[in-house]
């Protein structure tokens, strides 16, 4: 069995690190390279940055704490890559294969694609060819309507008509080497995670797959972790909040037997 990881995820709004909720309720929570500086110290396993900007203003202010003002995600992304110690990835916002080349120049491992995917599929598939498979995360945000898992893209504002097993024929055609998953009704509940829904993901793809959205103790990390086939768990809130959050959880879950890195 291949060990998973645990992964925190951050959501950047026009410059500044918020707390997610729905896809709609952000709250400002801190400062985009402070928040990496702290899990640097923590050692974990990978880093993810999504970009939830509605604009391209990405203005964090003054200086503070002796770190540079920025005005761009391609600063920030720069920025972070300096401080982080572990696999970086970034999502968000990613419109075209120049932006993609862009941000894994900058200092990005992987990025991760939503909207493009249902868009531009052919540009996905350049990105593949050009960066590799292992660069090229594709991003699954969903909602469980009236019993059936329908999925979103532009930040969770438009329905998608393809139903499950047609994204996971794309995805496989297009190669993207990991899906990244998030429930967008979960995002920010506290509640668990949707456990029915993943483990239909997990039985229809072949590739890494990271789940995201509600967690709030790490009994819900364990729940995910009882799913052989999931590789990554991922979540926002409760490292932030939380002291210790991310040592203590990875602690917990590997002294109940569960294997992680």
């Amino acid at each position: 069995m291949l060990k998973k990881r645990l992964i925190p995820v951050l959501f950047i709004k026009n410059g500044h690190i918020v707390r997610s909720e729905s896809f709609s309720e952000h709250k400002v929570i801190g400062n985009v390279v402070n928040e990496v500086r702290r899990y640097n110290e923590w050692d974990i396993d990978e880093l993810i940055y999504i970009d939830i900007s509605k604009t391209e203003d990405h203005n964090s202010g003054r200086n503070d704490h002796n770190i540079e003002r920025v005005e761009s995600i391609e600063q920030i992304i720069a920025l972070v890559a300096k401080e982080c110690f572990m696999p970086l990835t970034f999502g968000g916002g990613i419109r075209s294969l120049e932006k993609i080349e862009r941000f894994l120049k900058i200092g990005a491992d992987k990025v991760v694609i939503n909207t493009l995917l249902f868009e531009s599929p052919s540009i996905v598939k350049q990105a593949v060819n050009r960066f590799g498979s292992q660069a090229i995360v594709a991003c699954l945000d969903y909602r469980v309507v009236n019993g059936d898992i329908r999925f979103y893209s532009n930040g969770g504002s438009v329905m998608q008509p393809h139903n499950l097993s047609d994204l996971a024929l794309l995805i496989k055609e297009i190669g993207c080497g990991e899906v990244f998953i998030n429930s967008i009704d979960n995002d920010g509940a506290s509640e668990g995670y949707d456990i029915n829904s993943i483990k239909i993901f997990a039985d229809l793809f072949s590739v890494p797959i990271i789940i995201c959205g509600g967690a709030g103790s790490s009994i819900d990390f364990e729940e995910v972790s009882e799913i052989d086939s999931i590789t990554g768990i991922a979540a926002g809130n409760i490292f932030h909040f939380t002291e210790n959050a991310y040592p203590r959880a990875k602690r917990d879950l590997k002294k109940r037997g569960y294997k992680f890195r």
